[in-house]
């Protein structure tokens, strides 16, 4: 069975763009993938985390995980933080990678220019480091696929590029991952400006549903979501983004195609199509959250993750300890 690895940052409220592109299809990928997952809670540290909302949103994050559907009989959670082999081999590999490559990653830039625009020069060193924890991260694990977005792939990509570097320098030892596109969702719009991903950090909250939010303010905001002066409903994501983003959000809740929902609602306009989102949406999210409470409330949550952990630094512990024979970092 092939490999595949993925880890999500715990900042701020897990919404519906996070479940449809990166949570749903990972309880798909579970029976066809040997899966590891982990939460990325030392890559949350590039940006000053209150330390109770830190906590909060890392529970929040793993029962929803698991509301969701994702088994940990099939899958290996745990908490990067409880693995510490990744912050270790992120130093020597590290070492291998240069102050250009960082300096051209995406993250690094997006982030100095909102610091050079508000005149502010004390941006941390770990937005331009993270990449190579990332890459330990990937590499630890020799996964086949690591799934990510178009905005992510040359994180992928610069960990192939260190692999290749360190097989040429000590010889074969790290696998070469495939970047691999989730085939559900990779990106779900703004309800509120369809031009621009659905992001946790929306200024005002309503172009943006949260997972956990009262199930009536979802709705509302199904209901309020911008659409178009037309009021045909057709998949056409370049002329009608805000209507194919909710024809997205549809297709993926409920198992349909453009095609069968454009048909449903031919000769119907823009409110009952709306509405009838807003019940799909409504009810997952229910499904969701009443399992979430069970979650929260059972204490299974330690257990599961000591489990991951346990397993995970098995194989980490294993591809450090060869890593550094390599090197020479050990004269066993």
């Amino acid at each position: 069975m092939k490999r595949m690895l993925s880890g999500i940052k715990p900042t701020g409220r897990v919404t519906l763009g996070n479940y449809i592109g990166a949570i749903k299809p990972f309880v798909s990928y579970q029976d066809e993938y040997e899966m590891i997952i982990f939460i990325a809670n030392l890559h949350s540290m590039t940006i000053y985390q209150e330390p109770k909302d830190l906590r909060k949103n890392t529970k929040d994050l793993i029962a929803l995980y698991l509301a969701a559907g994702l088994d940990p009989q099939k899958v290996t959670l745990f908490l990067q933080s409880d693995v510490l082999e990744h912050a270790q081999l992120g130093w020597y590999l590290g070492c291998m990678v240069s102050m250009g490559e960082l300096s051209r990653m995406t993250q690094y830039k997006m982030q100095l220019e909102k610091a050079q625009a508000r005149h502010d020069v004390s941006i941390g060193a770990g937005i331009f480091n993270y990449p190579s924890l990332m890459n330990a991260d990937i590499l630890m694990y020799d996964p086949d696929y690591v799934p990510v977005g178009d905005d992510q792939k040359q994180h992928v990509e610069l960990a192939r590029n260190v692999a290749e570097r360190f097989n040429s320098r000590y010889s074969e030892t790290f696998k070469l991952p495939e970047p691999l596109t989730p085939k559900v969702g990779g990106r779900i719009m703004s309800l509120q400006d369809p031009t621009s991903k659905m992001s946790k950090s929306d200024p005002t909250g309503k172009g943006c549903i949260y997972i956990l939010d009262p199930i009536n303010i979802s709705k509302k905001k199904i209901m309020s979501a911008v659409t178009d002066s037309d009021s045909h409903i057709r998949y056409d994501k370049e002329n009608k983004p805000g209507v194919s983003n909710l024809m997205e959000i549809y297709s993926i809740l409920d198992h349909k195609s453009y095609d069968e929902i454009e048909a449903m609602y031919e000769g119907k306009g823009y409110g009952e199509f709306k509405k009838d989102l807003a019940e799909i949406v409504g009810n997952e999210l229910q499904a969701i959250q009443d399992r979430y409470n069970e979650i929260i409330n059972s204490g299974e949550i330690t257990e599961i993750l000591n489990e991951g952990a346990e397993k995970a630094r098995r194989m980490a512990h294993k591809k450090l300890a060869k890593v550094e024979r390599k090197m020479g970092i050990t004269i066993k």
